[in-house]
């Protein structure tokens, strides 16, 4: 039982310190001179299109986009939990089943109160 959580615990330093040599690798390097700093205006200007933008460079998205990407994680969500209870559904009982049912009410609750407020409508 030990062993496994030495394992975890490898697996936490070595996530840990691969982490800070991404993060610390790349500042050591510049100030060893091994990455070339050479900023200029040509350096610093615009390359995705090669044009000056013309007006507002801020755009502002429609709020639903996001809304609509949460209420496909919700459901994402939902269905990474359902799965593992649906497997070894005889197996759990009626309390998981109990508790199940809960989740999806809440998940209906909040799903009509949306549709009730006309959040889901695309305008």
């Amino acid at each position: 039982m030990l062993a496994s959580y030495g394992l975890i615990g490898l697996f936490l330093i070595v996530a840990i310190l691969f982490s800070l040599v991404m993060i610390v690798l790349p500042i050591i390097l510049k100030y060893l001179k091994v990455i070339p700093s050479n900023p200029n205006s040509i350096k610093n200007s615009i390359f995705e299109c090669g044009m000056e933008t013309i007006g507002k460079t801020w755009v502002q998205f429609n709020f639903r986009y996001y809304f609509y990407a949460l209420v496909f994680l919700a459901l994402d969500v939902l269905v990474v939990f359902l799965y593992p209870w649906a497997v070894q559904l005889k197996q759990l009982g009626t309390f998981s089943l109990y508790v199940v049912l809960i989740m999806v009410g809440i998940l209906l609750v909040g799903y009509v109160y949306a549709w009730k407020k006309k959040a889901l409508e695309w305008k």
